[in-house]
């Protein structure tokens, strides 16, 4: 991996955590989840008409992939509607790559190196070391995260697939938010037509930041795919949970001790693991 890409990642998991961020503080975490990736969707049917249509071959891939978020951005509004995001975040962000990295052997036939693996698991020690210590009225809301986690290692491993036979991952990617956000905004209208109106009116801005920050993190994530493994993009955008971490202490004011800051070290540590394999 060189270090070109490193940083890109970097830069992607820093937009992902910022994304969700303004789900959790948005008030409705659920309604601000449909109205940000409706705001994604609304980017990619702007910029869809300048880049070339993926090919045929990626076209079953798009939709898996389309379905697959819609059960990951309605499982985020749920568990941000009952669990802290210091805590939600690292377990859905967490536990994926190493479903990633056991799956993506098999199905993508990756051959991961000895130092890969190594910083792999030191990233996912430290993602789940944040997780403990759980309260007993936290259960559901762990649920719902660890759900997740199984639905993200999913659209990863469907994503890394497909991505890599469109022949354009920009296009890709802004396919999968268009066919995302539209039946999540549909949806919306009409089952809470005039709230949706109003809170999208009144939220329209921080939505339209979210939105910007979701495609362009997955747009780099995806990208990445095409220059180096699958579970090693997946893992270091688990770096996300440092920066999301941090945001959710400063912004969201939720209380990080010193456990969940080692456990983020941890995880840099990993990060610094795979960027030297």
């Amino acid at each position: 991996m060189g270090l070109s890409v490193f940083l890109i990642i970097l830069m992607a998991a820093a937009l992902h955590a910022t994304w969700n961020v303004i789900v959790k503080g948005g008030g409705d975490s659920a309604m601000m989840t449909i109205t940000v990736t409706g705001a994604a969707a609304l980017i990619a049917a702007v910029a869809l008409p300048f880049l070339p249509a993926p090919h045929r071959q990626s076209w079953p891939l798009i939709a898996s992939s389309a379905i697959l978020s819609i059960c990951y951005y309605v499982l985020v509004g749920q568990t941000y509607k009952i669990a802290d995001m210091s805590r939600a975040y690292p377990l859905m962000r967490g536990t994926a790559p190493l479903i990633v990295a056991l799956a993506s052997t098999v199905i993508l036939s990756d051959r991961l190196v000895v130092g890969a693996w190594c910083g792999v698991a030191v990233i996912c020690a430290g993602v789940l070391a944040m997780t403990g210590g759980r309260k007993p009225d936290q259960a559901a809301g762990t649920r719902l995260a660890l759900l997740n986690a199984c639905v993200i290692a999913s659209y990863t491993l469907v994503d890394g697939a497909g991505v890599r036979q469109a022949g354009n991952a920009a296009s890709y990617t802004l396919w999968i938010f268009l066919l995302t956000g539209v039946p999540l905004v549909a949806w919306a209208l009409a089952r809470r037509g005039f709230a949706f109106r109003v809170f999208a009116r009144t939220n329209w801005r921080l939505a339209g930041f979210g939105g910007a920050g979701m495609v362009t993190s997955y747009g780099l994530a995806l990208w990445a795919m095409t220059a180096t493994s699958v579970a090693m993009v997946a893992a270091l955008r688990e770096t996300a949970i440092i920066f999301g971490t941090s945001i959710s202490a400063l912004v969201l004011k939720e209380r990080v001790d010193r456990r969940r800051m080692i456990a983020a070290l941890v995880i840099a540590v990993g990060a610094i693991i795979l960027r030297a394999s």
